[in-house]
């Protein structure tokens, strides 16, 4: 550390010399800037100014010592519980504006926030100087969502100050856990997509890649979800209202983002005109890594008008029209995933998208123009070495616009011919596939392409027809194929943006390996059999610094008491705590750890919800987001099955158990429920989390299970169900649920009780689709199929539960097994495989 200190100082004095360089240079060509004056009338100047030389480099050098002082050479920092004291009284009167009288608890949590701030922006600073300075490879990840959390106890962690802010608070008679609770959830993300995006950028940052992350500054998110009689309420999750102490606006990067118009002609170059221009404004979060004073950052874009207020229309009495333009403009970055189920929402669906890509890539280019090696070509800069300085990652198919918008931006901006420009493009981007469901992957109508990006869709059928000619020199005669691999599917004349996605980039990857496997068996197989070489797997992994050393900080510190705290940036030195699965003390502070986080969340059922939980039940907990086939249905039809068991026989003797829906419990689970059909979920992290937490897995062999089935062992792990063999052997032969519901008695039982409404007798009908899913629909995720073997399975772990020195040793060894999971794994081989950079202390 105190290296990378040393070489980040020399690296700020290298850069501050460097732009005080800069500086005097732009002082001497304001001084002497005579473009486009005649040699004479140049002659002329010089000899008028000569006189004046010696003053005018007397004032630049004072301004040269003036400006030198402007540093953040001098700034202190948080070294001690006196300075975060000093400094938090600061930004309490300073920033926050107010005194102890009149403060409220968000007040402190703002001048916390600013205190916490200041000891980044320095490392910040000097981050971005080092890699201008060093001009290496940049990373650029686009995304829809980043589910970052709440930042302000994440970047204490990561900075190594929580300690001395913790007892600076105490002294202070404030509690930093309710000011740490007063934080907003950034409401950036939805599910795994998001959360992934952040946990990458964490392991970026701690691995010292150059990168930003970029995505969209929602002003709602998706929504706020309650639970009013019984039924899901959704509510504006307004999680800007007490603003964001953490971003940093930088309106020197607006930039247009284009809609509508048209394609014309001129002078043999394709110019797309008459356009609505929408403004992108960029605000900045910075993203500290673990404990090696790197700050990268996370860009966020927000939609402006680019008209001013129109006053005309306000003094005649024309409100609503006075602010029309600036609302519906300004839509675009208001909600995550707006409705697209009529053609609006489809609309500003494709217009986040674009406005993402498009502003993205304007700024990218803009810093790669900045970049040392671009300025040293001088009038002949060469952009072909463009994917030499900028790799792009695309997280699923929203931001496969990249694709044709990059293509626009070097064919008609920087004047490259098609194939220069397609070579480039491809690459530069790398594209991630989240999903194996076809209807998951996203294709837009042409109409509406032809309507909103008219220059775009040009392109899109240019690529389409540039490799529609390979598919036809590797198979010749073969019109199936090509109608099969075709960008724009004939029939529904739509653009399949996962299509796109594989043309336009040079590598394509999965996110666990029987995810990539069926990508090249299934859902990609004509693409795969083109370019074999573009597909790679990179099983996804999760960052141990929020999901273990913030979230469960006691558990931590069993495990640092044990193997030292190496294991935070290198999470494979885990495999250590096998040597101590038979160490009695351990074992019981591991379950002691786990009894603490259940106790706790007992405290919290009873406090939010006044409902009573036994902590000594089985917490046997289901994270995940509602969808079919990850069949919460199916878990339901096991806690029916196990009521029916108790009311029949009262006096058996049954595990107490509590099941639970829901997130943010991880380190109070102990039983991590993965049970969705084989061959459709394409990894999952919840899975990760929780056995990193030490909770035991029952799940099919799907997603990164497979995987945690391997490295834990069998005999530690709960596997039940088909395998995606078997669920094609039975697709084959013909899967007719009504079979099984008649097969298995307690299933036909928990199916009738659902039907005749004995869970809701006020409305008998109130399940009524449930049952015509499973039975009149034939059950398309083959619930009722796995049903059977995932009763057995739960009637293990039962067994097991009863002997809690047998169940926690298995809980060691899951911890001790979850070391490949670390996104810290997952991004040193997209580094090494996909993006060509190299990572760094």
């Amino acid at each position: 550390m105190e290296q990378a200190t040393s070489a980040l100082k020399t690296v700020h004095q290298t850069v501050t010399d460097g732009i005080n360089g800069i500086t005097n240079g732009i002082n001497g060509l304001t001084n002497g800037n005579d473009h486009g004056k005649t040699n004479k009338q140049k002659t002329k100047i010089a000899t008028s100014t000569t006189s004046k030389k010696p003053a005018a480099a007397a004032a630049s050098t004072a301004k040269h010592k003036a400006i030198k002082q402007i540093s953040i050479r001098d700034i202190p920092l948080l070294e001690n519980v006196q300075a975060v004291k000093k400094t938090f009284n600061r930004h309490f009167h300073f920033a926050v504006v107010k005194d102890r009288d009149i403060a409220t608890e968000r007040d402190y949590y703002q001048s916390l926030a600013y205190t916490v701030r200041d000891h980044l922006v320095g490392r910040w600073i000097r981050t971005q100087q080092h890699h201008y300075e060093t001009d290496g490879k940049r990373v650029y990840y686009l995304s829809m969502e980043f589910f970052m959390g709440r930042t302000l106890a994440n970047t204490m962690v990561n900075l190594g100050i929580e300690n001395d802010v913790d007892e600076a608070l105490y002294e202070l008679g404030l509690n930093i856990e309710e000011l740490e609770e007063l934080e907003m959830d950034a409401a950036l993300g939805n599910g795994g997509l998001g959360r992934l995006a952040a946990c990458f950028l964490d392991s970026m940052a701690t691995l010292g890649i150059s990168s930003y992350g970029y995505g969209l500054r929602y002003d709602y998110g998706i929504f706020t979800q309650k639970i009013e009689n019984g039924f899901q309420s959704e509510y504006p999750d307004d999680w800007l209202r007490y603003g964001n102490p953490w971003e940093i606006s930088r309106p020197e990067f607006l930039v247009p983002v284009q809609f509508y118009g048209k394609v014309i002609e001129e002078n043999g170059k394709t110019k797309w005109v008459e356009t609505e221009i929408i403004q992108a404004m960029p605000f900045d979060t910075p993203i500290p890594g673990y404990n090696n004073n790197v700050i990268n950052t996370l860009r966020l874009w927000s939609a402006k008008a680019p008209g001013k207020f129109n006053f005309q229309l306000f003094n005649s009495g024309d409100y609503i029209r006075a602010v029309a333009e600036q609302s519906l403009t300004e839509n675009i970055t208001r909600v995550l995933y707006p409705n697209d189920n009529f053609d609006e929402g489809k609309i500003l669906r494709l217009k986040q998208e674009y406005f993402l890509v498009s502003a993205s890539l304007q700024d990218i280019i803009r810093r790669f123009k900045f970049s040392k090696a671009y300025a040293k070509a001088g009038k002949n800069p060469d952009f072909t070495n463009f994917p030499e300085k900028a790799a792009i990652q695309l997280n699923d198919t929203h931001p496969a616009l990249t694709v044709a918008e990059l293509m626009r931006l070097l064919i008609d901006e920087e004047n490259f011919d098609w194939n220069q420009a397609f070579d480039i493009t491809k690459k530069t981007i790398g594209y991630t596939n989240h999903t194996l469901l076809p209807e998951a992957i996203e294709r837009w109508p042409l109409t509406m392409f032809e309507k909103l990006l008219p220059r775009h869709i040009q392109i899109i059928k240019q690529i389409n027809a540039h490799h529609l000619d390979l598919v036809k020199q590797k198979w010749p005669g073969d019109d199936q194929r090509c109608k099969r691999m075709s960008l724009i599917e004939d029939e529904a004349q739509v653009v399949n943006m996962g299509y796109l996605s594989i043309v336009g980039s040079h590598a394509v990857n999965g996110v666990a390996q029987l995810h990539s496997d069926l990508l090249k068996s299934t859902l990609f197989k004509d693409f795969y059999e083109l370019n074999p070489e573009k597909f790679q797997n990179k099983t996804n992994g999760i960052t141990p610094r929020r999901w273990i050393l913030l979230c469960n900080p006691e558990l931590s510190e069993v495990i640092a008491n044990k193997i030292g705290e190496n294991w935070i940036t290198d999470l494979s030195q885990l495999s250590q705590l096998r040597n101590f699965v038979n160490d009695e003390q351990f074992v019981r502070d591991v379950q002691r750890v786990k009894f603490d986080n259940k106790q706790g969340l007992v405290s919290m059922f009873k406090n939010d919800y006044g409902v009573d939980v036994n902590p000594e039940s089985m917490f046997d907990v289901q994270i995940k987001r509602i969808h079919e086939y990850k069949r919460q249905l199916l878990n339901c039809l096991h806690v029916i099955t196990l009521y029916n068991r108790i009311k029949d026989n009262p006096n058996t003797q049954t595990v107490p158990r509590t099941v639970i829906f829901a997130e943010k419990i991880i380190p109070a689970v102990d039983l991590s429920e993965q049970i969705s059909l084989a061959g459709l979920e394409a990894s999952g992290t919840g899975n990760m989390k929780m056995m990193l937490n030490g909770a035991l897995t029952i799940g099919t062999l799907d997603g990164a299970n497979v995987e945690m089935d391997e490295e834990v062992g069998r005999d530690n792990i709960f596997i039940f169900g088909m395998t995606v063999q078997d669920v094609d052997a039975l697709n084959e032969k013909g899967y007719n649920s009504k079979e099984f519901y008649e097969r298995e008695p307690e299933l036909k039982r928990a199916l009738d009780q659902i039907r005749d409404g004995y869970f809701s007798p006020e409305d008998p009908n109130l399940f009524s689709d449930i049952i015509k899913s499973l039975l009149d629909s034939n059950d398309r995720y083959m619930l009722l199929a796995d049903y059977a073997d995932y009763i057995k399975a739960h009637e293990r772990v039962e067994q097991l539960f009863k002997n809690p020195i047998e169940w926690t040793k298995k809980s060691i060894l899951n911890i001790a097994a979850s070391g490949k999971f670390s996104s810290d794994r997952t991004i040193a081989q997209y580094a090494k495989e996909i993006w060509g950079v190299t990572p760094s202390d």
